[in-house]
């Protein structure tokens, strides 16, 4: 569970850093918008810290982003309703996690690769429906 939870927060950070490198935005820019420190927000962006809602809120406003996304990219979404965002039961496997589950499998790449290529796939899925792999 500690890897699951260590991958998310990676890539969680890796569509952090995507979206505010998009946004035309430096770090000390986006630590000036959300009043948080840089060393902060470095940490978030690297993995190695897991926002609150709070925070996540602050940074989606900054970004332009709907809070729902930051969160649904935390893994917040379905945490706290316990269904993914088609109100299906968390039980269910979208197609979606199989595929991210077959890039955290994949041993070529390095686990920074791993997080982008996640952050990637989920910011192209957008608002997309999920499908179900049952």
């Amino acid at each position: 569970m500690t890897d699951l939870w260590e991958a998310q927060r990676e890539a969680l950070g890796a569509f952090i850093r995507e979206q505010r490198l998009r946004a035309d935005m430096s770090l000390r820019q986006l630590a000036g918008v959300t009043r948080l420190s840089n060393a902060y927000l470095s940490q978030i962006e690297r993995g190695l810290h897991e926002p609150s809602v709070r925070v996540l809120k602050a940074i989606s406003d900054a970004l332009n982003l709907s809070a729902e996304t930051l969160l649904a990219q935390a893994g917040l979404i379905e945490a706290i309703t316990g269904s993914d965002r088609d109100g299906k039961p968390a039980g269910s496997k979208p197609v979606a996690l199989a595929t991210e589950e077959a890039i955290r499998g994949d041993e070529r790449l390095s686990d920074d690769q791993k997080a982008a290529l996640i952050a990637v796939y989920r910011s192209m899925l957008g608002g997309l429906p999920a499908k179900s792999a049952n």
